[in-house]
């Protein structure tokens, strides 16, 4: 009796064996699919000047908002990718950029601009690639006055949980190695130029600055070819008191810059605590998201396991019923493991949906603030790219009425040749 009883039992069992098997492959495979947890993240140091760099080497940077790299057609459900949250992003990492390269001491005046028709001899910009807390990626594109492109480079990493613990130094941002990668990348550009090349550069955003506001007087003394590249046709005089003078302008230009980015170092402080709260709590989130869908997987796949071993028993001939209740058991096990991977999979979304609502909540803290630029006795409010906008208008007035030159002239664009006489 108990030899039949064993051999019942290795009968019954023997269709379940190659589904076991099959499944313990479709496990293993699918775990070697899913991105593991890490505890540190890689680190890179940051390059920094040992000695003083001549003043007449050091360039000034523009580092443009970031694009938010959010599609067209975006579902956040879907991609993760909350359009408030990233607007925010465009802002902060520029701004951390700033400080990071501010700080080597390879550069000169580093800025956050409002705008691309800022005339500065380097000009950062970049695309937000991917932002969830865990990991970064970042496309940058590097240009400068003379119209060259230095290069465009995709920079990534992966956070760890020390990225985020309460104790670690809160100068670096748990996105830093990718900040200090596009800092050392910049300089080891710029370490290649020679010093007539720096020079020429320095001149060629000065007088892009010239034939903007007065394009009737300085206009011709640039050229452009049909590639973009922007060349020196011949230098003003420098004791011409119109070049002084637009000198002066000029500074009046980079200290309403400056006003600004304090506009920028406002906004940056203001979101720094709960942008690193999102990004701690929505990396966790998306670590749990991905290990309760890798159970809920598994719990499904082994539940239709058990259920269709279960269908294939045989409850005919000797011992029926209690192959019957063999078979019973085991389609109520399986089924109860579907159910179960179904109730992982809603937790999973419930993650999603935590994820939604600390962005929203999130934008709510993070709003820009308006702020006031005074000139001439008016003030300037709205987005720092509005107040810039009205800013060259109003600058552009200034100079006229302190010189009495006066020009219809087209606002915001660049480096424009002298109107043909009528």
């Amino acid at each position: 009796m108990t030899e039949l009883r064993q051999g019942y039992g290795r009968q019954a069992m023997r269709p379940i064996f190659p589904m076991v098997a099959a499944i313990l492959l479709a496990a293993a495979a699918f775990a070697g699919c899913t991105v593991s947890e890490v505890i540190a993240p890689e680190e890179t140091a940051l390059s920094v000047a040992s000695l003083n760099v001549a003043e007449s080497l050091l360039l000034d940077v523009g580092i443009v908002n970031f694009d938010d790299g959010v599609p067209e057609k975006n579902d956040p459900v879907k991609t993760g990718i909350y359009p408030e949250v990233r607007m925010a992003e465009a802002r902060y990492i520029p701004y951390h950029l700033k400080n990071t390269m501010q700080g080597t001491g390879f550069w000169g005046a580093v800025r956050v601009i409002p705008s691309r028709y800022v005339f500065t001899d380097v000009t950062v910009s970049g695309v937000i690639k991917q932002s969830d807390g865990e990991f970064v990626a970042l496309r940058v594109r590097v240009e400068d006055a003379l119209g060259r492109e230095w290069y465009e480079r995709e920079y990534s990493m992966q956070t760890g949980i020390i990225s985020y613990a309460e104790g670690r130094d809160r100068t670096q941002d748990p996105y830093q190695k990718v900040i200090n990668d596009i800092a050392n990348d910049l300089h080891a550009y710029a370490a290649t130029l020679a010093p007539e090349d720096i020079r020429r550069m320095q001149q060629v955003s000065e007088l892009r600055f010239f034939g903007d506001m007065v394009p009737g007087a300085f206009g011709e003394y640039l050229e452009t070819d049909n590639k973009g590249m922007v060349s020196v046709v011949r230098l003003p005089a420098e004791n011409d008191p119109m070049v002084d003078r637009l000198r002066q302008v000029r500074e009046r230009d980079r200290l309403v810059i400056d006003t600004l980015n304090e506009h920028y170092a406002n906004f940056y402080y203001g979101i720094a605590l709960p942008y690193e709260g999102w990004r701690r709590t929505a990396r966790e989130q998306s670590i749990q998201y991905r290990q309760a869908k890798r159970s809920a997987a598994m719990r499904a796949l082994l539940g239709v396991v058990v259920v269709a071993g279960s269908m294939q028993i045989d409850t005919s001939g000797s011992h029926s019923r209690a192959k019957q209740a063999t078979q019973f058991v085991g389609i109520d096990r399986g089924m109860r493991a579907i159910y179960e991977a179904w109730g992982m999979r809603s937790a999973a979304n419930i993650h999603r949906e935590n994820i939604r609502e600390l962005s929203e909540s999130f934008v709510s803290e993070a709003a820009p603030m308006v702020i006031q630029v005074e000139g001439e006795s008016r003030r300037l409010t709205g987005t720092a790219e509005s107040q810039y906008e009205s800013w060259r208008k109003l600058l552009k007035e200034i100079y006229q009425s302190e010189t009495g030159f006066s020009q219809e002239v087209e606002l915001g664009t660049p480096a424009r040749s002298a109107e043909p006489a009528g």
